[in-house]
């Protein structure tokens, strides 16, 4: 099947009518708002419990990926059924911004949210964050032998060791910021080379399993997969541990996840509401306390303790809304990983 039919087929299985956590079976998306759900279903649930206990505001939601959901809002256009969109990495959200689709996000939430973790536009507003990482088997490499930058894995002696999940969201993103960050020529040969010396995986917790049975000797994930797998079975990283790339380099991104309102939104409103309670600190304390694994970005609520806190990390500074995903796409198919 031709990739352009792949990803057409992809994004009709991923858009898919789930009812929200707090919502009754019976109720029709006018009930209350409507959220378009790229981030993980359980950290939304969790977001929409507490949401609504407190203002008694309803919520359903659509479950998809970041580019699926992101490009139905597009085609979409002012006739959107949705009021919300929730993203885990921002590229998707930069598309709908520049397309002219986001309402400004009220100011005394765009307060609570310091200004690395979101656009200056205002059209949309950082909610959670997660890093860039070098999943290791430990008995395959030692902290010597591990790559000193990103970059280092296009190199002959990286061949066939290491492996990342290309389709997905999360790797796009990472690709995203490379692409500000060392420009197209740089980007475009460092794909070239993992296309001809990577392991492909289909998504992180692959990917990981794979760095854990000793299949590849390392590989680029989000951090939070490693965390929420030792903190229960470690099935799938007990053999593993997490390299921090640091020193800004393009390995070290941090990746904002967005919420953003409609303007084509009819409940103005209550959407505002929903975005100001997710970054209020009950809502960024859903991520602290949680099973989620993700760094809070808003009102000054600390990481979970497992986690590296975020200052610590040296990531590169790279402006969300200038995340290039069609670019990336477009990149990506050239060099075959797409």
């Amino acid at each position: 099947m031709p990739s352009a039919w792949k990803r057409i087929a992809a994004f009709l299985s991923a858009v898919v009518l789930v009812g929200g956590a707090t919502a009754c079976s019976s109720s029709s998306e006018s009930d209350g708002l409507l959220i378009y759900n790229a981030q993980h279903e359980s950290l939304t649930k969790e977001w929409i419990e507490a949401f609504t206990k407190e203002t008694g505001i309803k919520v359903t939601y659509r479950q998809g990926g970041d580019t699926e959901l992101g490009n139905q809002i597009i085609a979409e256009k002012g006739a959107s059924p949705a009021d919300v969109f929730l993203t885990e990495n921002s590229p998707a959200m930069a598309a709908v911004e520049k397309a002219g689709l986001f309402a400004d996000v009220d100011p005394a939430t765009i307060a609570q949210v310091p200004a690395q973790f979101r656009p200056s536009t205002g059209k949309w507003t950082g909610v959670a964050a997660r890093t860039t990482v070098f999943a290791y088997n430990k008995s395959k490499l030692t902290e010597a032998q591990l790559p000193r930058s990103i970059m280092d894995l296009q190199q002959p002696q990286w061949k066939g060791r290491w492996g990342a999940p290309p389709v997905k969201a999360d790797f796009q993103a990472i690709v995203a910021a490379m692409l500000q960050l060392t420009g197209e020529p740089a980007t475009a040969q460092w794909l070239a080379a993992m296309k001809s010396g990577a392991e492909l995986f289909q998504d992180n917790i692959a990917t990981l399993r794979a760095i854990n049975a000793g299949q590849v000797d390392g590989g680029v994930i989000y951090h939070y997969y490693w965390f929420r797998d030792q903190a229960s079975t470690k099935e799938i990283s007990g053999n593993t541990a997490l390299h921090y790339f640091k020193h800004q380099d393009p390995g070290a991104f941090v990746s904002i996840s967005g919420g953003g309102v409609l303007a084509s939104s009819k409940k103005q409103e209550q959407a505002q509401k929903f975005l100001k309670f997710i970054t209020s600190k009950a809502g960024q304390e859903v991520l602290e306390n949680g099973t989620s694994f993700e760094y809070p970005v808003a009102s000054g609520v600390p990481a979970n303790p497992a986690l590296v806190p975020l200052v610590d990390l040296q990531a590169p500074v790279v402006n969300p809304s200038d995340l290039n995903a069609t670019k990336v796409t477009d990149l990506m198919t050239k060099a075959g990983l797409l």
